[in-house]
Formats: C-alpha cells, sequence, structure tokens
C-alpha cells in the first residue's frame, strides 16, 4: 500500500536553521544566498521561537547550531525556529533536506508524527498542504542520540506559493539540536523531446484494457476462479515479505532474501497454470527490494551497492526464468521507491531503473518494464521521472488521495470522519478533483506518448462513500485508457471488497457490498483475452 505523503502531520511547528547551502544539478547558480542567525526577525530573514526555549549557540563557525529545550510538553506547544525556502529557484523541482540532529529526553508526543521536527510545509493553491519530514524519533521513548544525519525529499510544484523550512520540537519536552543543513535540487521537471514521439503506443498486451487487482501472495486455485468469474483479467503479484514498508529484508543477508524470494516464485510458477486457464496476466511487483528498508523508509538499493548489485541479480535471473511465459504481462521493478541521501557512488532511482531496464532487455523484450516514481510512486512524482530511452516500458503510480478519506483509521495520524463527495482537508472532493488529481499523469502519458498503469487505488472499505471514490477514480481511468489494479484482493480486510462497512466485522458479506458492486460492473467490461498476445516491442 502506499504511504500518503500528503498527509504526513496535521499542524506545523515552528523551526529554523543556520546557513543553508543550496546546490542545484542542474545549470545556473550553485548556491543560494540565505540570510545568517543575525537577520532574525528581520524581512526574509529567521523567525526564531521564544527564546525562553529556544537559541542559537555558537561554539565556532563549525559548531554553531540551533538549541531547543521545552520543559513541559503541551499538546499546543512548538518550539524551534523557521525559513521561508527560495520559491524563484525551488519551483519545479524535488530538494532533498539533510540536517544533523541531536536529541536528549524527548517525551512521546501525542502524535506519532510529532517530537523531533525536521520539515518542509509547502503550500499550492487550491491543493492539500504538504508537510514531509524527516523521521527523527525513535522506536521507544524518550528519544536520546547523538548527532545524526537526516535526510527527506519533497517537492515544490510549480504554482507552489510557499515553502518553509522547519526544526524544532512539536508535543514534546525535551532537547533537539540541529546543525549544518542542506538543500540540494535533485530533479527537475522532466523535459519534452524537441520531437513529439511517433507509432503506435506501447503497452505489452493486446489491444483493449487490463482491470483487475493486486492479490495476496498466498492466492490459491479457489480464489483464482472467483477472479474468473468476476471476469478479471490482471492480477499484481506481490513479492513481498511479512510486511509493508518494513519487513525482515530490512535485516536480512543476501542468502536469507533468496531463499525468500526463490518460495515466492515457487508458488507463482504452481498458480501460473491457473491463471492460463483463467485468461488473467501476471504483473510481477517486487513489493519487497534486495535489503529491504531503513527506519525513515529509504529503500537500501538507494543507499548500498552492494544491494544495487543484487537487484540487478534479482531481477536478471527473474527474466531468464519468465521470459518465455507470456502469461506474465510486466515487470514492476520498485513499489513505491523511496530515497533519501544518495551517497556517491549509488546510482539514484532514476539511472538504477534505467541501467536495470536494460539489464533486463538483454535477457527479455517480451515483456512490459513498469517503473514507478519516488517517492511513493505518487503521481506528481511522475513529472520529474525523466523517461527511460529503453524499449517497452510503461508508468506506473498509485492512487490515494486525498489520503484523510482513503486511509481514515487506517493509520493513526489520520481520524475517522471525512466522507466522498465533500470537504476533505479544505478542498472539494469529487469526480472533477480527482480527474485534477491525475492530471499530470495525464499530461505525461499525452507529452511522451507512453503507456500509464495504475497499479494501486483504493479507499477503506469503512469510509463513507468508498464506493462512490472508487467508481469516480474507475470512470477517470476509463477515460483515459489506463489499464489498473485494485487494492486489494483477500489481503488485508480493511481493503476488501468483499467485507462490508462495518468496521468492527471483518469476514466477508454475505451479499455484494457496494464497492464489489462498483468493480464488478468494471471488470465486466473486459473482453475474453484468450491466448495472450503482448504487443512486439517498437
Amino acid at each position: 500500500m502506499s504511504r500518503y505523503l500528503s498527509i504526513v502531520c496535521i499542524a506545523a511547528c515552528a523551526c529554523a536553521i543556520g546557513a543553508i547551502a543550496i546546490t542545484p544539478v542542474f545549470a545556473g547558480p550553485s548556491t543560494v544566498p540565505i540570510p545568517g542567525w543575525d537577520s532574525a526577525g528581520k524581512p526574509g530573514g529567521w523567525n526564531l521561537g521564544d527564546p525562553a526555549s529556544v537559541s542559537i549557540v555558537r561554539q565556532g563557525i563549525e559548531s554553531t547550531y540551533l538549541h531547543v529545550v521545552v520543559a513541559t510538553a503541551s499538546a499546543n506547544l512548538t518550539a524551534g525556529a523557521n525559513l521561508g525556502l527560495p520559491l524563484d529557484l525551488l519551483k519545479g523541482s524535488i530538494i532533498e533536506v539533510s540536517v544533523d540532529i541531536r536529541a536528549k529526553d524527548v517525551s512521546r508526543p501525542l502524535h506519532s508524527y510529532n517530537g523531533v521536527k525536521a520539515m518542509v510545509h509547502v503550500v499550492d493553491p487550491g491543493q492539500a498542504d504538504t508537510w514531509a519530514q524527516a523521521s527523527a524519533n525513535t522506536d521507544s521513548f524518550p528519544v536520546n542520540y547523538d548527532w545524526k544525519r537526516f535526510s527527506f525529499q519533497t517537492t515544490i510544484p510549480p504554482t507552489a506559493s510557499s515553502a518553509q523550512l522547519i526544526l524544532g520540537l512539536q508535543e514534546s519536552s525535551g532537547t533537539a539540536d540541529f546543525r549544518n543543513v542542506a538543500i540540494a535540487i535533485v530533479r527537475r521537471e522532466a523535459v519534452a523531446p524537441a520531437r513529439a514521439p511517433a507509432g503506435s503506443l506501447y503497452t505489452g498486451h493486446a489491444p483493449g484494457a487490463l482491470r483487475g487487482v493486486m492479490i495476496s501472495p498466498n492466492i490459491q486455485p479457489e480464489d483464482i476462479q472467483t477472479l474468473k468469474e468476476w471476469h478479471v483479467n490482471l492480477v499484481r503479484w506481490q513479492l513481498i515479505w511479512n510486511g509493508f514498508p518494513h519487513s525482515p529484508a530490512d535485516n536480512a543477508d543476501v542468502h536469507a532474501y533468496d531463499t525468500w524470494l526463490d518460495g515466492c516464485l515457487k508458488h507463482l510458477d504452481e498458480m501460473l497454470p491457473y491463471f492460463k486457464k483463467a485468461g488473467i496476466f501476471v504483473v510481477l511487483d517486487m513489493h519487497t527490494p534486495p535489503g529491504g528498508r531503513d527506519a525513515q523508509s529509504v529503500c537500501r538499493v538507494f543507499t548500498d551497492i552492494y544491494w544495487q548489485e543484487h537487484f540487478y541479480d534479482c531481477w536478471q535471473k527473474m527474466a531468464r526464468k519468465y521470459r518465455g511465459e507470456r502469461q506474465i504481462w510486466g515487470y514492476d521493478l520498485i513499489n513505491e521507491p523511496v530515497l533519501g541521501h544518495v551517497p556517491d557512488g549509488v546510482l539514484d532511482w532514476h539511472d538504477l531503473a534505467d541501467k536495470t531496464a536494460r539489464k533486463v532487455r538483454q535477457i527479455d523484450s517480451g515483456h512490459a518494464i513498469i517503473i514507478e516514481p519516488d517517492p511513493w510512486g505518487s503521481i506528481e512524482g511522475l513529472s520529474y521521472f525523466q523517461p527511460l530511452d529503453v524499449p517497452g516500458v510503461v508508468y506506473s503510480v498509485h492512487m490515494y488521495e486525498p489520503g484523510q478519506f482513503t486511509h481514515q483509521g487506517v493509520l493513526d495520524k489520520v481520524a475517522v470522519g471525512p466522507v466522498y463527495p465533500g470537504i476533505i482537508g479544505g478542498v472539494q472532493w469529487d469526480k472533477d478533483r480527482i480527474r485534477a488529481c491525475f492530471k499530470p499523469a495525464i499530461d505525461y502519458a499525452r507529452k511522451f506518448h507512453v503507456a500509464i498503469y495504475i497499479g494501486e487505488f483504493s479507499a477503506v472499505r469503512w469510509a463513507q462513500g468508498a464506493d462512490r471514490y472508487i467508481g469516480d477514480v474507475i470512470d477517470v481511468m476509463e477515460e483515459n485508457g489506463w489499464d489498473w489494479s485494485y487494492h486489494a484482493f483477500r489481503e488485508w480486510q480493511g481493503w476488501s471488497p468483499e467485507v462490508g462497512e462495518a468496521k468492527n466485522i471483518t469476514t466477508p458479506s454475505a451479499t455484494p457490498t457496494a464497492r464489489l458492486r462498483v468493480l464488478l460492473s468494471a471488470f465486466g467490461k473486459n473482453r475474453p483475452v484468450g491466448k495472450p498476445n503482448p504487443r512486439p516491442l517498437p
């Protein structure tokens, strides 16, 4: 499932930094002049909080840091400082924020996303505000650690009206120090080719749409029979190791990872004859990549060359294994990739995807290669992912917006209550709004002449209006001729279209739910696939 960055937190706190070096990786100025600490309180300068809790400690130029101390935690108390970021440089880019943080005796906050704060708050008129932040707490409280480097990324849309960097404490007592803050522009919007792409659109399958579901990796023949009766013609097979985003892979060695992966593929091999009989395509989805993820959900294939090399090995192995298997539609290289700071000598997601796709193509020219943008396969992230110069690529995003509705009661930061259609997060959400949310993907498909696959979309079953939401999302996908898979079939009961709306009842309903009826209506448009006939690569 997705992680829904647009709702990282509900309230912002006040915070700040020392001197920030902004280093674009593009033509133009390498740094942006940032006012020093002596500009506090002046126009364009720093905004420091209450002097009783916020101060600047000067121990030489290299040791100057923001010092935040809160004696008593309060639900309404924030402490720190903040700085407006230069929109003239940052609009239309993805930025990476890195900062050293030291914490001492920081108490447990009321909400898990509060406590130690390193965050960027972006306001984009007509859109929900975003609060991307580092995961700067620990698994246990009070939080204590010496200087430690944290990094996170966020998008500054071309239409943003403000972007504010925030450091400090919220809803917690204790001490937090911040130093050596840096911001890098890691990506600009993808550039259209000088000449519009020509030729037929590559989809990797015969004419017509693929409409299906994500499935539990424990699926059995009787489940596939149900999908056949529903007229499903696609499943997204999760290569997932007991959880997401965190899993045993986070701490496993390569032997343990390979043993797990081989077991997944063995079960897939056992089920493929049933999918063939049912006329259902399969997408191989690497939900758990080699190395797993760190505490901030960053994939370790973006921090360690060792795991990158094994990533290639895994996909080459699967390409060799399935290159003649025509029931496989495509290879989804990483589910919801997340990057932090990418060390020297390690490839970022674009370059890793490019290199992996080329290695797969040397082995297998018959299956689609499916690429999700970072972060989290988000729709907005697609705008910043330059298409690969590799044949047979399909681009995929996930749709869970607005997260306040789709994930209400799923994550501890999302309260139950929002109704669709209606005002959610201060914005009117209806089919027109969903269409606007999909616009980056619509524009991307037209701009680069590529196929779009919506790998995941859903709304938790107890969300009032979930059936309307799912139906409207499907309508917009159908308007654009996209392939799609609903999240999820016989996986977690919260997403199950077979289970009713009452949150305390987790068993399938005796009669089809409203959500299932919406899906069945859409699946009914699928034509019998018969023998798969993927369109050849251009």
